[in-house]
C-alpha cells in the first residue's frame, strides 16, 4: 500500500513549489480563451498536486532532518509545538535546500525535475482545453460553464509528470486523458456491434470520448448504487458481458479504480491495457505440469483483473483489488506508513492499520455476490456466444481489426512492484547514495524478470526504468496491436514486432470457453476473507433416504468422486501432476495451481489417491484405473517442491518461512508424508521429508500472528510429536515445547478461562480451527507426551472458555465472529463439531475433559449443522464424522443410528449432486473445503478400514 501522508509538511515546500507555479502562471496568461478565474483554477490545482507530490517523496527525508535539528539542539523554541513551527520556518527558506545538497546531493535536481514536469503537464492541459473547449459540449449536454477546478493525478503519472485529471465546471464534469483515446472509440463500436440485442440502458460501455492529436476528452461517469434487486441482476451481467469481451480482447488490469458502477451498467473507465500477451515463464522447478497450470490461470478470464483476487505482493498481501470483489468487510487490514506526533518535534514515521475505502466499482453498499453470481457467469456464456456467432458470419475479425492502429499500453511489472522500487529510491539513505539505491534497483528488477514472464530483462529497459521512477515516473510501455514491438521508457524497446490481433483471435479461438465460465465459478470464494464462507444455496433434504444397499451406491459416489479427480488434474510431460482450484492461504482464497497443504493443496488429493488404492485393494472400494500413476505423479510434484525449497534454502536465498499449521503449512505436509507411509504409498523417504518439514518450525515462530490449528503454531504441535514418536528423536518434541511455551505466553486471560488474539479478532475466538478450542487441543496433546503442567493448566482455561460460550438456550457454541448477531456454530472448523471430535480424542488418550460437551455438540450439529454443503471443513461429512463416533459411544442424538445416518448421507449425494462450501458448480478435489475429502469420507464409511481422521491428525503408526 502507498505511504498515506496528510500534508504536515507542506508548510515547508511553500517557496521550493512556487517558483515553479509562478512559471506556470505566467505562461497561463499567454493563453488566449481562458478566463482569469480559468487560469487561477488551474495554478491552484497545479500547486497543489505538485506540493503534494514533493511532500510524499520528502516527508522522511524532513523527520530525519528535523529529529537531527532537535537533537543538535538548533531548535530553541520553548515547547515542542512552537519547535515544530520553528523547523517548519527554517525548511521553507530555499537555503535549507541548498544545504541538503551536501547529504543528498541529487535531491533538489530531482524535485526540480518532478516540479517542472507536473508544471509543464499542466500547461499542456490548459492549452488543450482552452482549444477544444467547443467541442467539450459533446460531453456535457451543453455549456458546462466557467472550469472552476482541476484535480490532477487521478491514476500514475507516466511519460513526464501526466496523468489524468478531472476538471469540474459549474454544471458538468469532464475528464482529461492524457493519452490517445481511439481505443476507446474503437471499443465502443464494437460492444454495440456485439450487444445490439441487449437494451440501450442496461449495454455495457465506456464513456464518451472527444479525441485531440495523442489525447482525449472524456464523458465523467458518477458512481451510482443500483437502485432495484432488477438492476443489480442486469449490472451482474454486464460483467459476464465485460470478460467475455476481454477474453477475446486480451483486456486486463480492470480493477477497482478502472472500472465505476453507474446503476445497472459497469463502465469501464480506462481500457488502454487490450492486447495483452504473456510469454512463457521460465521452469518453475516445481514440475511441468504446475508450470502448465499456472499458465493456463493467467490465460483465462482472472487476468481481466475484474474478478475476486488476493494479492500475495509485499503491502498487498491479501487485498482484493478487482473490480467485483474489493468488498467492505473483506479486505484486510494493513499497516499504513504515517507521520505520528505530527505537530511537535517528536514527529516520526509510524504505522496505522487501515483498509481500502469502498470502491466506486461496486453495484452496492455490500454485495451479496452469491446472489448474483450465476448472472456473471450466464453473462459470460451469453456475450461469447454472441461472439462466436459474429466470427462465424465472418464479422467478427473485422470489427477486431479496427483497434490495430489504436495506441494501447502493457503493464509489465506490477504497478505494486514499481510503487516498491519507488519509495526505496527516495528513501534518506537512497538520496545519501543514489548510485547505491540504482545498483539495489537494478538487482531487485532482474530477479523480478526471473520470477515474473513479462517483465523486461533488458540491462538498458532496466536502466529506463528506474530513470523514470527516480523522477517520479511509472514507466510506460505502449505500441500498437498491428505492429507488436513496445517502446518503453527513454525510448527502449522490447518484445518482437506481432500481430496482436492475430494472435488474441487464435488464442481465443483455440480456448477452453468452459474452463473460463468454471474460473468465474471459483472465484466467487475469493471475495471472502472468512474460510468457512459458503455461498452455497444449501443442500436439499432427500426426498428418499432408503437403507437398501449402502454400501454399494456409498462406494458408486467415492468411485465417480475419484474419478472426477483423475480426469480434471493437469498432468505434465514430466510426470507430474496438480489440479487448479480455490486455494486457501494467509492471503485468503486464490484460484490457482494447488498449494502444498493439507487444507487445499496436493498433499490432501495425494493422501485420498493413497487412501483409494488402498481401500481398493482391499475390497472396500471399487475399481478406478489410472490412480496408482497419479498418484506417482502427485508424489513427484511434492518431492520437486520440497527439493526446490531445501536449494533455494542451501544457496543462501532469502525464502519467507511457511507458515507451521496443521492443515495449512508444514505441519500439514510434516503428517501427510508421515500417514502417506502408513498407508505404504511410500516408504522411509518419508521420515527425511517429515524432518526437514519440523527443522523449519522454529523459525515459523517468527512471523506467528494467528496462534491457531489451521495454519498457526498450534498446528504444528501434534504432527511434530507424531514425528518424534515414529522415529524415536528427542529433538522433535523438545520443538513442540517451544511451541507450547509460545502459545502459554501469548493466551489472553479471560473471565472465564483463555483464548488467542487473531489478526482479525483481536479477543479471540472459539472454535477448532481458529480459536480456543484447537489451541487448547494441541496443548492438551503436549501435557498428555512431557507432562508440560502448565500446557495442561493452559488447556484447561481454554476449554473453560470454550464452555463461556455455550448459549444453553440456542443450544451451541456462539460464534464469536459475530457474523450474524445470537449465531451458534455447528462446523468442525467454528463451532459443535471440532469442538466435540477434539473432546473425544482427548478422552481416548486419557486427558479429564467434560463428559457432557460431546452429547451438547452431537444434538446442535445434527439439528444446525446439516444442509449447508457436504465438505469435511463446514459441511454434511465432517458432521458424519462426529455422528459416527457419538453413535459408537452412545452420544448421539436420539433417533440418531450409524446405517440411517450414513444412508442420509448417501441419498444426500445422490439427490444433491457433491456440493463444496465454494460455489455450488465448482469441482474442487481437495480435502477440507472441497469433494476429495467426501471422497475421502465415504472411504472411511466401510466396514473394517482403519484410514485415519484428517479432522484430528490421527496418529500415522
Amino acid at each position: 500500500m502507498a505511504t498515506r501522508f496528510s500534508g504536515e509538511f507542506a508548510g515547508a515546500l511553500g517557496r521550493l513549489v512556487s517558483p515553479f507555479t509562478a512559471g506556470l502562471a505566467a505562461q497561463l496568461a499567454a493563453i488566449r480563451g481562458l478566463t482569469d478565474g480559468e487560469r487561477a483554477a488551474i495554478t491552484a490545482a497545479a500547486e497543489h498536486a505538485i506540493t503534494e507530490t514533493v511532500h510524499r517523496k520528502v516527508a522522511r527525508v524532513l523527520l530525519l532532518e528535523l529529529n537531527a535539528a532537535r537533537l543538535a539542539g538548533r531548535l530553541t523554541a520553548e515547547d515542542p509545538a512552537g519547535r515544530w513551527t520553528e523547523f517548519l520556518a527554517v525548511a521553507d527558506d530555499p537555503a535549507f535546500w541548498r544545504g541538503l545538497g551536501r547529504r543528498y546531493p541529487t535531491l533538489e535536481r530531482r524535485l526540480a525535475t518532478i516540479m517542472s514536469r507536473r508544471a509543464g503537464a499542466a500547461l499542456t492541459l490548459a492549452r488543450r482545453f482552452a482549444a477544444d473547449r467547443g467541442a467539450l459540449t459533446a460531453l456535457t449536454a451543453g455549456d458546462p460553464g466557467e472550469l472552476r477546478d482541476v484535480e490532477f493525478g487521478a491514476g500514475d503519472s507516466h511519460l513526464g509528470g501526466q496523468s489524468v485529471a478531472i476538471l469540474a465546471f459549474a454544471e458538468a464534469k469532464v475528464v482529461y486523458k492524457p493519452r490517445p483515446v481511439e481505443a476507446d472509440l474503437a471499443l465502443s463500436r464494437l460492444l454495440a456491434t456485439v450487444l445490439a440485442g441487449v437494451p440501450e440502458a442496461e449495454r455495457i460501455r465506456v464513456p464518451a470520448v472527444v479525441a485531440g492529436d495523442g489525447y482525449g476528452w472524456g464523458e465523467f461517469v458518477p458512481h451510482v448504487y443500483c437502485a432495484s434487486d432488477a438492476e443489480l441482476a442486469a449490472f451482474y451481467r454486464g460483467v459476464g458481458h465485460w470478460l467475455a469481451v476481454m477474453r477475446l480482447l486480451g483486456g486486463s488490469d480492470l480493477h477497482t479504480e478502472n472500472v465505476i458502477a453507474h446503476g445497472p451498467v459497469p463502465v469501464v473507465v480506462d481500457c488502454e491495457t487490450l492486447f495483452s500477451t504473456i510469454p512463457d515463464p521460465p521452469p518453475s522447478g516445481l514440475g511441468a505440469a504446475v508450470d502448465a497450470a499456472a499458465k493456463v490461470v493467467d490465460e483465462t478470464v482472472l487476468r481481466v483483473g475484474m474478478l475476486p483476487n488476493r494479492g500475495a505482493a509485499l503491502g498487498w498481501r491479501g487485498v482484493d483489488s478487482s473490480a467485483v470483489g474489493a468488498l467492505p468487510d473483506e479486505q484486510p487490514a494493513g499497516p499504513m506508513p504515517v507521520i505520528l506526533d505530527a505537530g511537535s518535534d517528536r514527529a516520526r514515521l509510524g504505522f496505522t492499520e487501515a483498509t481500502l475505502e469502498t470502491a466506486a466499482s461496486l453495484p452496492s453498499p455490500k454485495p451479496v455476490l452469491a446472489d448474483h453470481w450465476e448472472r456473471v457467469e450466464s453473462g459470460f456464456a451469453e456475450a461469447t456466444d454472441l461472439l462466436l456467432a459474429l466470427d462465424a458470419a465472418g464479422r467478427l475479425e473485422p470489427a477486431v481489426a479496427a483497434f490495430g492502429d489504436c495506441r494501447i499500453r502493457m503493464v509489465l511489472r506490477a504497478t505494486d512492484v514499481y510503487d516498491e522500487v519507488a519509495r526505496m529510491l527516495w528513501h534518506p539513505v537512497s538520496l545519501h547514495d543514489e548510485p547505491a539505491a540504482v545498483r539495489r534497483a537494478t538487482e531487485l528488477f532482474t530477479r523480478n524478470a526471473e520470477l515474473a514472464a513479462a517483465a523486461p530483462e533488458d540491462p538498458a529497459v532496466i536502466a529506463a526504468e528506474i530513470t523514470d521512477l527516480l523522477e517520479g515516473d511509472i514507466p510506460y510501455f505502449g505500441t500498437t496491436p498491428r505492429h507488436g514491438r513496445l517502446t518503453g521508457p527513454g525510448g527502449t524497446h522490447c518484445r518482437p514486432e506481432q500481430d496482436l490481433i492475430a494472435d488474441a483471435l487464435t488464442g481465443w479461438r483455440g480456448a477452453d470457453l468452459e474452463f473460463d465460465r468454471g474460473i468465474i465459478r471459483a472465484t466467487l470464494v475469493s471475495a471472502y476473507l472468512n474460510t468457512d464462507w459458503s455461498p452455497s444455496a444449501g443442500l436439499r433434504r432427500p426426498v428418499s433416504v432408503s437403507a437398501r444397499d449402502v454400501p454399494r451406491r456409498r462406494r458408486a459416489q467415492a468411485a465417480e468422486l475419484v474419478r472426477r479427480v483423475r480426469d480434471s488434474a493437469t498432468r505434465g510431460a514430466d510426470g507430474t501432476a496438480t489440479w487448479i482450484s480455490p486455494v486457501l492461504s494467509l492471503t485468503g482464497w486464490v484460484v490457482q495451481p494447488l498449494s502444498p497443504d493439507l487444507y487445499s493443496g496436493l498433499p490432501g488429493v495425494a493422501l485420498l489417491l493413497a487412501a483409494y488404492r488402498r481401500e481398493a485393494d482391499h475390497g472396500r472400494a471399487d475399481p478406478v484405473d489410472g490412480l496408482s500413476g497419479l498418484l506417482d505423479a502427485c508424489l513427484r510434484t511434492m518431492r520437486l517442491a520440497g527439493d526446490r525449497s531445501a536449494k533455494l534454502r542451501a544457496d543462501g536465498v532469502p525464502v519467507r518461512p511457511r507458515e507451521p499449521g496443521g492443515w495449512v503449512g508444514l505441519g500439514s505436509e510434516l503428517w501427510t508424508w508421515l500417514t502417506l507411509r502408513r498407508l505404504g504409498a511410500v516408504g522411509d523417504e518419508a521420515l527425511d521429508r517429515a524432518r526437514a518439514l519440523a527443522a523449519q518450525v522454529p523459525e515459523a515462530l517468527g512471523d506467528t500472528v494467528d496462534y491457531e490449528l489451521v495454519a498457526g503454531p498450534a498446528g504444528a504441535v501434534v504432527p511434530l510429536l507424531q514425528l518424534a514418536a515414529v522415529t524415536g528423536e528427542r529433538c522433535w518434541t523438545d520443538i513442540a515445547a517451544r511451541v507450547g511455551e509460545v502459545l502459554c505466553d501469548a493466551a489472553l486471560v479471560r473471565d472465564r478461562g483463555v483464548t488467542w488474539p487473531t489478526a482479525r479478532w483481536p479477543e479471540g475466538l472459539g472454535g477448532c480451527a481458529h480459536g480456543a478450542t484447537g489451541i487448547g487441543w494441541a496443548l492438551a496433546r503436549l501435557a498428555l507426551a512431557t507432562g508440560d503442567r502448565r500446557a495442561a493448566e493452559t488447556a484447561h482455561a481454554a476449554f473453560a472458555f470454550e464452555e463461556s460460550c455455550y448459549d444453553p438456550v440456542a443450544g451451541g457454541w456462539r460464534d464469536l465472529r459475530e457474523i450474524e448477531p445470537g449465531l451458534t456454530a455447528n462446523a468442525w472448523c467454528h463451532g459443535s463439531v471440532g469442538i466435540a471430535l477434539t473432546n473425544l480424542d482427548l478422552a481416548r488418550r486419557g486427558f479429564p475433559v467434560a463428559e457432557d460437551v460431546v452429547p451438547r455438540a452431537a444434538a446442535a450439529a445434527f439439528k444446525l449443522g446439516m444442509g449447508w454443503n457436504h465438505t469435511l471443513c463446514h459441511g454434511e461429512l465432517g458432521v458424519w464424522e462426529l455422528m459416527d463416533a457419538a453413535s459408537r459411544t452412545g452420544c448421539a442424538p436420539p433417533g440418531v443410528e450409524r446405517e440411517s445416518f450414513e444412508a442420509y448421507i448417501v441419498a444426500s449425494l445422490e439427490e444433491n449432486g457433491a456440493i463444496s462450501g465454494m460455489a455450488r458448480d465448482v469441482f474442487s478435489p481437495t480435502m477440507m473445503s472441497g469433494l476429495g475429502g467426501v471422497a475421502y469420507q465415504l472411504l472411511r464409511m466401510a466396514e473394517g478400514t482403519d484410514l485415519p481422521s484428517v479432522l484430528v491428525l490421527d496418529d500415522p503408526f
